[in-house]
């Protein structure tokens, strides 16, 4: 991937097989529906189960764009870093297949 693909943090769990994507949206902007099939792309080949994550430091920027966060990603507030907020689907905090 070139450098200006990559998101923020790129981590992995090993024991579940998952790799976090998490978009710090002061460096960059949230993961709207573009980012994640620009990501989903990047990522076909993975063998890891994809999770997107935007982290905001805190809930007033949150709501400035929460509009333009893709479904079937997750949300992470620094100033309430216990709590994530799932954007829909069947599962939280966990792969789509």
């Amino acid at each position: 991937m070139a450098h200006e693909q990559l998101p923020d943090v790129i981590a992995y769990s090993e024991t579940k097989n998952w790799l976090y994507l998490i978009e710090a949206v002061t460096t960059a902007n949230p993961i709207t529906e573009l980012r994640r099939k620009t990501l989903l792309e990047l990522t076909h080949h993975c063998i890891a189960d994809v999770i997107f994550i935007t982290a905001f430091p805190d809930r007033a920027t949150y709501r400035k764009f929460a509009k333009d966060i893709a479904w079937e990603t997750e949300v992470w507030i620094a100033d309430a870093p216990e709590h994530m907020i799932h954007f829909n689907g069947s599962k939280f905090l966990g792969p789509y297949k």
